[in-house]
């Protein structure tokens, strides 16, 4: 189905109004960070369309409970909700093993299992425009992602064993994926703490300066009355050394990222699962966002599961991610919801930028499609929650069944076209900033 490209001025007009929806208040709060953040995703289509999950789905609203491939159970899966190319890396599971996986959760959220994927096609076609691809090239990168993609959730679906389709691993990984758990083997809690704290009087202490905040007695108390309330959040098994939860230090932070702008966070110092100063942890406290998905699903019952946006981010990357970071939890903070989570020394993304080969490029993009349907096929009855009562990779499986020659058709027709709109879209962007146009900047 073609993506009606309305004209310049009036598509303008859509974006303003979608990004004062999911920007408003925050940019109110904190024009500065939204500047820096404005002028990232003006740098290129693809940083533009990392940033604009919420215009996305403005512009696939319609699609919501109809569509090819998408029905009663199908139209609600766990999803990640911002599949982009670039949302892939590296993480250390509770188990200690590096595995190279989707990452970035905070999007998540219970809707169409086709979003997750047509957002992931249209970022091929972004990258693939870049590294100056020709559209039948493009066209052989989507159907490889689609064919990866149909292949593991069928082998799910019909009972493989895991050593038939193992995480990536050291072991198991090729390639670039290979390279980034490479480089997450070579990084060191040591050299986190090193770039992020000093030994003052016998003890490690968070460092001025690099975007920290020093609290007030005020402030203070309340971030720690919050990580009290975060504990009781924890599982069992996360509990295991009581020692390790004593704060030694907390600063504040505000993101100015791509995907942060505007939230209020906070990094917290715990001693280690030892007296040494080398294993000291430190865990961020950040305040949760109304993921852009939320806005388009109106189903009530996935509404009121959620406690807060804290809550709904936790429980979302618990059941879409095996072996979630046992530090993982959720909390309250002036009556918003709070994600925590350690922040990792292992994490390394995919980069993309040496990534040129097309042949390398199309085997990076069908391990990313056999990680995506692992992340789909995680999330279901089988994962301890009420919310997705099926069985996810059979009902995907299913429902791809019915029309297999147009699965990967779907997707094609889909990227060429959200590409060629989201690097039109870009341009629009970039005059509606430099000139002055976006209120509040």
């Amino acid at each position: 189905m073609s993506v009606h490209q309305p004209p310049a001025g009036e598509r303008g007009e859509e974006i303003l109004a979608v990004f004062g929806t999911a920007f408003g208040e925050l940019l109110a709060a904190d024009p500065a960070a939204f500047r820096v953040k404005f002028r990232k995703m003006a740098a290129s289509a693809f940083a533009f369309y990392r940033g604009s999950a919420s215009l996305f789905y403005a512009d696939l609203e319609r699609e919501q409970h109809s569509g090819p491939y998408l029905d009663d159970r199908t139209s609600r899966v766990w999803i990640h909700g911002d599949l982009h190319a670039e949302n892939f890396g590296t993480y250390m599971d509770s188990g200690g093993r590096l595995v190279f996986n989707v990452n970035d959760f905070d999007e998540a959220y219970v809707g169409p299992f086709t979003w997750d994927l047509k957002r992931l096609s249209a970022s091929l076609a972004l990258i693939g425009y870049t590294k100056a691809l020709g559209d039948a090239q493009i066209t052989g990168l989507v159907r490889v992602f689609a064919a990866a993609y149909r292949e593991r959730v069928h082998a799910l679906a019909t009972g493989a064993k895991n050593d038939e389709v193992p995480p990536f691993t050291l072991d198991t990984a090729e390639g670039p994926l290979l390279e980034a758990l490479r480089s997450a083997r070579s990084l060191t809690r040591f050299g986190l703490l090193d770039s992020m704290t000093e030994i003052r009087d016998f003890e490690r202490r968070f460092t001025g300066g690099g975007g920290a905040i020093e609290l007030d007695a005020a402030s203070r108390y309340k971030v720690l009355a919050a990580f009290d309330g975060y504990l009781e959040t924890l599982p069992e098994s996360s509990l295991d050394r009581p020692d390790s939860y004593r704060v030694k230090d907390v600063v504040g932070r505000r993101g100015i990222g791509i995907g942060s702008a505007g939230l209020p966070s906070y990094n917290i110092l715990l001693e280690g699962n030892s007296d040494a100063l080398e294993n000291d942890v430190v865990i961020y406290l950040k305040q949760a966002q109304t993921p852009a998905v939320s806005r388009h699903v109106t189903d009530e019952r996935v509404r009121s599961y959620f406690h807060h946006e804290g809550h709904r981010t936790v429980i979302s990357q618990r059941a879409l991610q095996a072996h979630a970071d046992p530090w993982l939890g959720w909390t309250e903070l002036d009556g918003s919801g709070q994600l925590v989570a350690e922040v990792s020394p292992y994490a390394v993304d995919l980069d993309w930028s040496d990534i040129d080969d097309p042949e390398e490029i199309a085997a990076v993009v069908a391990d990313l499609g056999r990680a995506t349907a692992a992340m789909h096929a995680a999330a279901d009855d089988e994962s301890g929650h009420l919310l997705v009562p099926f069985c996810t990779e059979r009902a995907i499986d299913a429902a791809i069944a019915a029309d297999e020659d147009g699965f990967g058709e779907l997707l094609v027709d889909f990227a060429h076209d959200y590409g060629a709109r989201a690097r039109a879209d870009h341009q629009i962007f970039v005059d509606l900033f430099r000139n002055g146009r976006i209120p509040g900047l």
